[in-house]
């Protein structure tokens, strides 16, 4: 493949990478590629490359390509010793760099092998598909064809380039000169979602899995003007949501691809063209250009039946199986490729999957078709997957099934008695790196059920769930495992308490977890250290915040600026809980919900206030003192803070109603967020001419403060988070007239801008999330509180905090009583699943 680097360079200026921080023209690409190519050298030698969708990934895998070595790739963060003690690579490229461990090759490699590849059900395992350029170069033309890759399309790589179907999209869209967006944030991150919008991307891959995560995120109501097709292989889409996407796309403009393959087919084998998708989406479709299937007979299956063993011929057939680096010297030694799928040719030219005859098992002289139990369990609300074990049909489901109630069913739909079914229910049903089902993992969690039971400490989605109905004050039946926090009505007041449960339960979380499903969430959890936990930043700031706001107030230090960082913080938690990729509906009712969390303690308080003190006046019911004065009182302007955060989010809930406005923020949402900065700072500089003076500092004025931290969570690079710093800078520098409050404030958004999150004793994680979550508590009682330590400061704020806290709890547990005594036969918290 030495005419690589020409092909790239023919492409001149073109585009041809793009990432977060980075864009890379064909010229520039071939240019990096040729250099890495240099120091690979020029001897032929075996190089496994850890992959990550990056550019220097993408770099050395072209290099390697170029100089005509043999690529072995490996997904990062895994362990490689057995491929590593099998293969004996002569180069290693990880993140640490290029490793020589050797200077030739300890291999005899044939002439035509250019790929290694994993076979799809054995990651990690030493078996390994053997590639050619041909095989490469065929199946990239083809899927370049019947796809229509044109040079203005843009691909975000949704998948690891380690899988056959990751590299197919990369092979193709470089075949035509199209462009690569390259990223490692999953589909349920805004990251990508931002990025994708922001390069334009035109298509993107997916597994059944990836469009799970979708339904999860609202990708029907997303605005992606640039999108063209999604293609989805790598397993069985359920034929009823391949015809809701193909109507989602005719809807909205853009095409699925269903397709169909094999990594001993380099990728692809056939497609289903997306004007067929909705009419007939239980069909893969027809042959990739080049290649033909055939219907040969197959032992055990019924003479007289049209199905047959569907067996696949073309270019872009592997040259064979590899099971150790003696086999690296072999030449081709396969023409067909027998798929073990059962299928039929349709009168209209199409095939049709009907089952996989090693999916077939023979039990009580019954022969099982264990995709089928599969299919009858799911039509029966049961997500399984079902494979053979010492004559036992056995049978993983997701919770909150009972294995009885499993094992029942399953024996039903199979015809067999229940005393040969093996059930276990799992929180997640294991899946492999590619989303494809782990059946051998299937097998090993029976065995450590007969072994040794399911180890009841490890945390399950059940439990998670009992968690989050337990904050969220909802029945436990109304949690849907495949929920995430903010799908179940999750907000910024609840988020603390929840993040610090979570942490307790699964050790530390990922910096996007209250996006992720409960199933997700659990399998992406890191284990932390037993005396140390992270704390979220926001977590932290808005505990220091309360404290110091307290204790300015009781006059036992005096550190002001609080209040400036919590506003900080709400905008912060806006942008992360509200503007979520949920549709607009749900975005307004999320929003009414946090409105309501922090606007009817408020009026409670002032109402209990008013009976007890001369502290507020009745505008303070309506939350409306600064508006409606009196203007002269010391105290009626003692909650400014509440205030101004409730007629903010009463504004932004009316803005997030205007279809245009939800659009606008959907496509650009950190440039919509810094509007709305920009146009708090021109206030705070009165360009009007209104000459407000520091009356700003404690009204709707002080509105540029929440638009900051909104900024600050949706700011996605380092140039847009030192913007947002530099706006602050900007806007702080002689805002209250004293520099050492000016500082205080800079510093707890520099700290939410730059550090998401910190490592702390497990024991003051626990202590700043209950002062943390009782902030608002707090901030409405500490007035009337500390007053009745005259004298007393220290005791006035530390009882203030008591108070917040105790009152939190007892809030928490009044509802959660309220919640056992409602009927257990309530509506779902969130839509059923699809």
């Amino acid at each position: 493949m030495r005419d690589l680097l020409e092909h790239l360079r023919g492409h001149g200026d073109r585009v041809a990478v793009l990432t977060d921080t980075q864009q890379m023209s064909y010229g520039g690409l071939a240019d990096r590629v040729s250099e890495a190519a240099d120091r690979l050298g020029d001897t032929r030698r075996l190089v496994m490359l850890e992959t990550r969708n990056d550019i220097p990934t993408l770099v050395h895998y072209l290099a390697a390509l170029a100089s005509g070595h043999v690529v072995l790739p490996v997904p990062a963060g895994r362990d490689h010793s057995e491929l590593l003690a099998t293969y004996d690579p002569d180069v290693v490229i990880d993140a640490a760099g290029m490793c020589h461990r050797r200077p030739g090759s300890a291999h005899t490699l044939h002439e035509n092998l250019t790929l290694l590849l994993s076979t799809s059900g054995s990651t990690g395992s030493p078996k390994s598909v053997r590639l050619s350029r041909r095989n490469l170069l065929s199946n990239a033309t083809a899927i370049a064809d019947y796809l229509d890759i044109r040079e203005n399309d843009r691909a975000a790589t949704t998948l690891p380039m380690s899988y056959c179907y990751g590299l197919s999209v990369i092979h193709s869209h470089l075949l035509r000169g199209a462009a690569l967006i390259l990223s490692e944030d999953s589909v349920v991150d805004d990251e990508f979602w931002t990025l994708f919008r922001h390069h334009g991307g035109t298509t993107f891959a997916g597994v059944p899995y990836t469009f799970d995560l979708l339904d999860r995120v609202g990708f029907d109501t997303m605005d992606l003007p640039d999108l063209r097709y999604l293609t989805q292989a790598g397993g069985r889409l359920a034929p009823e949501r391949v015809r809701r996407y193909a109507e989602l796309g005719a809807a909205r403009g853009w095409q699925l691809f269903v397709m169909y393959g094999a990594t001993e087919a380099t990728a692809r084998m056939a497609y289903l063209p997306p004007e067929l998708a909705a009419e007939h989406p239980g069909c893969i479709g027809r042959p990739i250009p080049g290649g033909s299937f055939t219907i040969e007979p197959l032992d055990g299956w019924p003479a007289d039946d049209t199905a047959g063993e569907l067996v696949y011929r073309g270019p872009n057939v592997m040259m064979g199986y590899a099971h150790g680096s003696a086999d690296l010297a072999r030449g081709d030694e396969v023409d067909a490729l027998h798929t073990g799928d059962i299928a039929r040719r349709r009168p209209d030219g199409l095939y049709e999957v009907i089952g996989r005859s090693s999916r077939f098992v023979k039990m009580y002289g019954l022969r099982i078709d264990l995709q089928r139990v599969e299919t009858a369990l799911r039509d029966r609300g049961v997500t399984a997957l079902c494979t053979d074990l010492d004559e036992r049909l056995v049978v993983a489901a997701t919770a909150p099934r009972d294995r009885d109630e499993v094992a029942r069913l399953a024996a039903d739909t199979a015809g067999i008695p229940s005393t040969a079914v093996h059930a276990v229910v799992v929180s997640e049903l294991p899946v492999l790196p590619t989303g494809k089902p782990d059946y051998p993992a299937v097998r090993a969690l029976v065995d450590a059920l007969d072994d040794t039971a399911l180890d009841d400490t490890a945390p399950q989605a059940s439990d998670l769930a009992t968690v989050v109905a337990d904050v969220l004050h909802i029945d436990r039946n109304q949690v849907d495992p495949d929920a995430s926090f903010i799908d179940l009505g999750g907000n910024s007041l609840t988020y603390v308490a929840m993040s610090v449960r979570l942490e307790r339960a699964l050790g530390r979380l990922p910096a996007d977890w209250q996006r992720l499903p409960l199933r997700e969430l659990q399998r992406r959890a890191v284990p932390r250290r037993r005396w140390t936990a992270t704390l979220e930043t926001s977590v932290a700031l808005r505990a220091i915040a309360i404290v110091l706001i307290v204790g300015s107030h009781a006059t036992l230090f005096e550190m002001w600026g609080g209040a400036h960082v919590l506003l900080g913080i709400a905008g912060y938690n806006f942008g992360r809980f509200c503007l979520t990729p949920a549709p607009r509906g749900h975005r307004v009712r999320h929003l009414r919900t946090t409105i309501a969390w922090i606007a009817i303690p408020s009026i409670v308080w002032v109402a209990v206030a008013l009976v007890m003190t001369d502290d507020y006046h009745l505008s303070n019911l309506l939350l409306a003192n600064k508006i409606l004065g009196p203007h002269d009182s010391m105290t009626a302007g003692r909650l400014w803070f509440v205030e101004v955060l409730v007629w903010i989010l009463v504004a932004l809930a009316a803005l997030c109603l205007l279809p245009a406005a939800d659009r606008a923020e959907r496509r650009w949402p950190f440039a919509f967020a810094a509007t709305f900065l920009a146009v708090g700072l021109a206030l705070r500089y009165d360009v009007l001419g209104l000459n407000l003076g520091r009356e700003a500092w404690f009204t709707m004025l002080a509105f540029w403060f929440f638009a900051a931290g909104w900024a600050a969570a949706k700011a996605t690079t380092a140039w847009q988070r030192v913007a947002v710093t530099v706006a602050l800078v900007v806007g702080l520098y002689g805002y209250f007239g004293n520099t050492h409050r000016e500082l205080l404030v800079l510093t707890g958004f520099v700290l939410l801008i730059w550090l998401p999150a910190i490592r702390c004793p497990a024991g003051l994680t626990v202590a700043a999330g209950v002062v943390a979550e009782a902030s608002l508590y707090t901030y409405l009682t500490h007035f009337q509180v500390y007053a009745l330590f005259e004298g007393h400061p220290a005791l006035g704020a530390a009882g203030s905090i008591v108070v917040g806290v105790l009152l939190t709890q007892a809030v928490t547990l009044v509802r959660r009583r309220m919640r056992e005594r409602r009927p257990t036969l309530s509506a779902p918290a969130v839509p059923a699943r699809r």
